[in-house]
């Protein structure tokens, strides 16, 4: 029986192994995206950037899966599923002033496979109450409607955090 256990579980590894191969998903590390998927990813990013600075919060939510397993982690904790993570932006910024101007930077974008990218990056608002920013991890899948983030974490960092405690 111990035999035949190992047995299995080496030809699941295997055909796992075989599968990521000939799918050319890399194997212990992440290769960079191509040019179309990083110009795509990038699209989204900055569809977000400009809806975020014209006031439209509903237009920067089309970025993220519309799905009750979409997840965003933050300061405040784990929100879970599209509507909540809706509800924590309109809750945290509330109106055009709250929102301020939203820059983002610094951004690297790794395949995790061919229909799965991470973003890093680098976030800062611009606000008359005090600049805040900091460094997000974005997890990006492609739809047949185009890449969406299905998970996002976003943390404030360094001197910007002292202006959080005043929102």
């Amino acid at each position: 029986m111990r035999h035949r256990t190992r047995a299995l579980v080496l030809a699941a590894f295997a055909s796992g192994s075989l599968f990521l191969a000939a799918n050319n998903v890399p194997l212990g590390r992440t290769a960079q995206a191509s040019k179309a998927d990083r110009a795509l990813i990038e699209a989204v990013l900055s569809a977000q950037q400009s809806a975020w600075n014209d006031g439209n919060v509903n237009a920067f939510l089309e970025g993220y899966w519309h799905s009750e397993d979409l997840t965003f982690s933050g300061s405040d904790g784990i929100s879970r599923g599209f509507n909540a993570v809706r509800e924590r932006y309109e809750k945290t910024y509330p109106d055009r002033q709250a929102m301020g101007r939203l820059d983002f930077s610094d951004l690297q974008i790794r395949a995790l496979g061919p229909d799965a990218a991470l973003v890093l990056g680098h976030w800062r608002l611009r606000r008359e109450k005090g600049d805040i920013g900091g460094v997000f991890s974005l997890v990006f899948e492609r739809f047949p409607e185009g890449w969406r983030i299905i998970h996002d974490h976003t943390s404030v960092v360094g001197a910007a955090a002292s202006h959080q405690s005043q929102d």
